[in-house]
């Protein structure tokens, strides 16, 4: 077990990690892509949201101070939470407890964020769904324990990851520290079996403590990807060709850039 570092005072190194997720969905006909929205919607309004935000708040070992949600018209969903470490809001005041507005205020730069994007277009077949979320702590408390929970609680087929410290600590002896725990890459904290289901490559700053990946799902079982479709409804030739659609979207969403014109 790691030996814990010894500071002096607060730990003031802040770490921001961002949690990027696209689904990609085969809608045929405009009605069942205004379908898939509103299902989309519908399994992930502002009220799960609230409870997946919640349990990594409680993975990180922080507190929640304040919690604000949002469901938008025509799609889409927004929940902030701010959060604190659990010991923070009484550490290094003389009250026994500060009102909760002086929390927040002291506090503000703590907090759980996601947005979802669910959208299409009506000259293809293809609809997708983009998760942003995004945690950044103070202290001791990292974010980056959350990822495998975070994978599992939505279908992610790309998947992009940003990590960041910024700032600087002091050890007892006054030596300024820059990060505060060991790590080479973010793939380090997402289990081997969820790492075997995905291509993944790495562009890390080690001498900015800036660590990104980016995910690709290998293998398409296109029954998973239609919706309202019964795959044994289509014809062999259409079902490569659908097939080939979504890899062709997902390819371009991971890369970025529009690869095949």
């Amino acid at each position: 077990m790691e030996e814990k570092l010894k500071l002096y005072g607060f730990n003031n190194l802040t770490k921001s990690l961002s949690f990027n997720i696209y689904d990609i969905c085969y809608a045929k006909s405009s009605r069942e892509q205004r379908d898939y929205i509103k299902y989309i919607d519908s399994q992930y309004n502002s009220d799960r949201l609230t409870k997946i935000l919640s349990r990594v708040t409680e993975m990180i070992g922080a507190k929640i101070l304040n919690i604000a949600k949002q469901d938008y018209d025509p799609q889409g969903a927004s929940v902030t939470l701010l959060v604190a470490e659990e010991s923070a809001a009484i550490k290094g005041t003389k009250l026994p407890r500060p009102m909760r507005d002086a929390v927040v205020a002291h506090l503000d730069k703590s907090h759980v964020t996601v947005h979802t994007y669910p959208e299409y277009h009506p000259d293809t077949s293809i609809a997708t769904f983009r998760v942003d979320i995004d945690v950044s702590t103070c202290g001791e408390i990292t974010p980056l324990k959350t990822l495998d929970y975070l994978i599992s609680n939505f279908d992610s087929d790309i998947i992009t990851m940003d990590y960041r410290v910024r700032g600087f600590t002091r050890d007892i002896s006054g030596k300024k520290l820059f990060i505060d725990h060991k790590i080479t890459s973010i793939q380090d904290y997402i289990k081997q079996e969820t790492l075997d289901a995905y291509d993944a490559v790495d562009i890390n700053v080690y001498q900015a403590n800036l660590f990104h990946t980016r995910m690709l799902i290998k293998e398409i079982d296109l029954k998973n990807y239609l919706f309202n479709t019964d795959i044994y409804e289509i014809p062999p030739k259409t079902r490569l060709a659908i097939s080939d659609s979504l890899r062709r979207e997902m390819i371009e969403i991971y890369s970025g850039q529009n690869v095949f014109g």
